[in-house]
């Protein structure tokens, strides 16, 4: 009767103890969806909206994101750019636009489609804002603390 005892605790003790799943992939920032928006090389337009639309996915379970859009007349780059876009000539920022959001995905995601409705205004309150060459620059996290950053150089632009 010993013997079953220990067998059945010995059962229970390692069936509470199945290995975990261990998350060592970083999170996937997916351009390739149809519809995705914007894409290296394309062009916002200040005073107008556009949906913002990009496919998150990881291997155990999403956490944040992030957006930054900053200008980027002095043609710096960033490690993720795999497509060379035509730029402006190089000049110095009067008054760029500059914002940084952040945004939750809901628990238990393990992928996520971004479809926000976004804007560039005409101005702020120190006059008209630059157009030229900016950076519209992803930041992804998963619930693990991986991330995954993707750079995209865009144009903002005035309508005529």
């Amino acid at each position: 009767m010993k013997f079953f005892r220990k067998a059945l605790i010995v059962l229970l003790i390692s069936a509470g103890c199945s290995p975990m799943e261990i998350d060592d992939q970083m999170p996937v920032v997916d351009l390739s969806l149809d519809g995705a928006f914007p894409i290296s090389c394309d062009t916002l337009y200040q005073g107008e909206s556009f949906t913002w639309q990009v496919r998150f996915t990881d291997n155990v379970e999403l956490g944040s994101y992030s957006l930054e859009i900053h200008h980027n007349f002095d043609h710096h780059a960033h490690s993720t750019e795999l497509v060379s876009c035509e730029l402006d000539p190089v000049k110095e920022a009067v008054n760029p636009f500059h914002t940084i959001m952040d945004f939750e995905i809901p628990l238990g995601s393990r992928e996520y489609i971004v479809n926000e409705t976004l804007s560039i205004p005409l101005s702020d309150g120190n006059g008209e804002l630059d157009t030229g060459d900016y950076h519209f620059f992803i930041h992804l996290t998963d619930r693990e603390g991986w991330s995954t950053q993707k750079g995209l150089s865009i144009k903002i632009l005035r309508r005529l």
